[in-house]
């Protein structure tokens, strides 16, 4: 992934640190559609949580080549074909990929069930690079962009 350390705007600057008791939205970063949104929000975050979201946004770049990135709900979305997919928030301690219809449509089914993302959703909470399975998430995602995704993309 690439990033410019110009294109992160005041507002992004300003999620740098995530409250330790944070839930609900990610951070403030605005809704947005394209690559260089989710670049400027993963720039955003405090590490560990950048190098995690920089790496899982490198294996879905190399996973899908037809990748389609927004910011929404101040969480970096992926998507290919007619929705998005997938989505990767950084939080306090963590970086959360969420898999949407993932009960229904992953096998192995991921472990955490995400509060306030839909009785479908799964995913896998990161607190290092060295918890990134690079094999299952990318079997993960190629297995949930087969399936149609959620919402229409503007």
């Amino acid at each position: 992934m690439q990033t410019n350390g110009d294109d992160v705007t005041g507002d992004q600057a300003q999620a740098a640190a995530l409250p330790l008791s944070m839930t609900g939205k990610a951070s403030s970063a605005k809704a947005a559609v394209g690559d260089k949104p989710v670049f400027a929000y993963i720039a955003s975050l405090p590490q560990p949580q950048r190098a995690i979201a920089e790496a899982v946004d490198a294996l879905a770049a190399a996973t899908l080549p037809d990748l389609e990135r927004s910011v929404k709900w101040g969480m970096a979305y992926y998507g290919v074909g007619d929705g998005w997919c997938f989505s990767s928030g950084a939080f306090a301690g963590h970086v959360k990929v969420m898999f949407i219809n993932g009960a229904d449509l992953l096998d192995p089914v991921p472990p955490v069930t995400p509060t306030g993302m839909g009785k479908a959703t799964r995913g896998i909470e990161l607190e290092s690079l060295d918890d990134i399975d690079a094999a299952q998430l990318s079997a993960w995602m190629t297995q949930i962009a087969a399936s149609p995704g959620l919402g229409k993309r503007r």
